[in-house]
């Protein structure tokens, strides 16, 4: 179950929704910058966005998809070529985060800014929203069954949150089947940890490997 060595096991994204705004020759710019994990629900927060704001006259875009950040899209929403969803896109990929759309709504005050002038107030409309949000990473894990003896389970999963180990889910019958969730880059050294820690009567159970992607610090 080694991951490929081009497979990232972490990523950067936000933690939770953040809306910014700045003015420019009264134009209103609104930043929406959220989590979002496939492009639908991307797509998802520019339309709402457009239905929540439906008096303003642009609604650009700007997302990063995957742990590699490798789906990226940009949308002008009607302002010049270049102006607006890249400059935004790039801020995003400039703070190196993924999974995260930025909307920037804008409503219109009378003065033309020029394509410099947009550039900017769409750049700095992301980067203020990007200021207020908490960062957090991602962090790829490897997930197994693990089974002991009920006079040995309640120690275990002690022992293995002790060292900050995950213990999602804990399952009774025969035996104790304790599910384990331990960071990619540590899962050769699940079998001799369990090992250490039961005297060697922990059972990986065949079959039941797995990943999944936890929340972990920023």
């Amino acid at each position: 179950m080694d991951p490929a060595p081009h497979r990232p096991t972490s990523y950067r994204t936000v933690a939770a929704p953040v809306v910014a705004s700045i003015e420019e020759k009264r134009s209103l710019f609104e930043c929406w910058l959220r989590r979002a994990e496939d492009e639908p629900g991307a797509r998802a927060v520019v339309e709402e966005a457009r239905v929540t704001h439906w008096d303003a006259r642009h609604h650009c875009s700007a997302f990063v998809l995957g742990p590699e950040g490798a789906l990226v899209r940009s949308n002008d929403d009607g302002e010049p070529a270049g102006t607006a969803g890249t400059p935004m896109l790039e801020v995003l990929t400039g703070a190196g985060l993924t999974d995260v759309v930025a909307v920037v709504t804008r409503w219109f005050g009378g003065t033309l800014l020029g394509t410099g002038g947009l550039v900017r107030a769409y750049s700095d409309a992301v980067r203020a929203a990007l200021a207020e949000a908490r960062v957090l990473t991602r962090v790829r894990v490897g997930e197994v069954d693990v089974r002991v003896s009920h006079a040995t389970a309640g120690r275990l999963e002690h022992d293995l949150r002790a060292r900050g180990v995950a213990v999602p889910d804990v399952r009774y019958g025969e035996h104790v089947t304790l599910r384990v969730q331990v960071p990619v880059a540590e899962r050769d050294e699940l079998a001799g940890l369990l090992a250490s820690l039961t005297s060697g009567e922990a059972e990986l159970v065949a079959g039941s490997e797995a990943e999944s992607w936890l929340d972990g610090p920023g």
